[in-house]
């Protein structure tokens, strides 16, 4: 059975607008390595595994990357709430504010908008655990650049949240990675995908 609980997994409530800091921002939730990206790929590459544990790990995780892109959606629509004229202009926000206004849209930061292209479905048991490795490492790294950018404390107490998410990720992702080697090193095989080749 499915629960959606209407709320974020953790508060989101930014007190001073700032379009060039939710300029940065957006790029976690459609940019190559962002929230959206990260559940869609999870979520996909469940049907795949041979095992119920990856396939449980995959839409545990794939799941919670939802609600991390709905926190980041809220994290960019109170960066750009009540802008006036001069703040959108003077922020560098013109270019994003004449395609979307504020509304919150799935691009990176350089303004490249999403694409599937930026995530791997392979079927391949190995291969797919191996990307979502170095896909919530990557996710890491964006959020530690942000910190780097924000002087803001409320939108680093909710992005150190996330930040620490990607990192019990990585975690859940390595044990998953290392249950299905010993699985393959039971049977000694690494020349096949065990999700297809029979």
């Amino acid at each position: 059975m499915f629960v959606y609980e209407k709320k974020l997994q953790y508060p989101v409530k930014i007190k001073n607008p700032n379009p060039k800091l939710a300029a940065v921002i957006i790029s976690q939730y459609g940019g190559p390595d962002g929230e959206l990206g990260a559940s869609l790929r999870y979520l996909s590459q469940r049907y795949s595994m041979p095992y119920a544990e990856l396939k449980g790990l995959l839409t545990d995780i794939g799941t919670e990357e939802l609600g991390h892109l709905e926190m980041v959606g809220a994290i960019v629509h109170q960066l750009t709430r009540n802008l006036s004229e001069e703040d959108i202009r003077t922020a560098g926000f013109d270019t994003y504010f004449v395609d979307h206004t504020t509304g919150v849209y799935p691009t990176a930061a350089s303004g490249f908008p999403w694409s599937a292209g930026s995530i791997a479905v392979t079927g391949d048991m190995i291969a797919d655990l191996t990307e979502d490795l170095a896909a919530e490492q990557k996710a890491r790294l964006t959020y530690d650049n942000i910190l780097r950018l924000s002087d803001d404390p409320d939108v680093n107490d909710a992005i150190k949240f996330l930040r620490a998410r990607e990192i019990v990720h990585f975690q859940r992702f390595g044990e998953g990675l290392r249950l299905a080697k010993d699985r393959l090193n039971e049977k000694n095989v690494y020349f096949m995908n065990p999700s297809f080749d029979k």
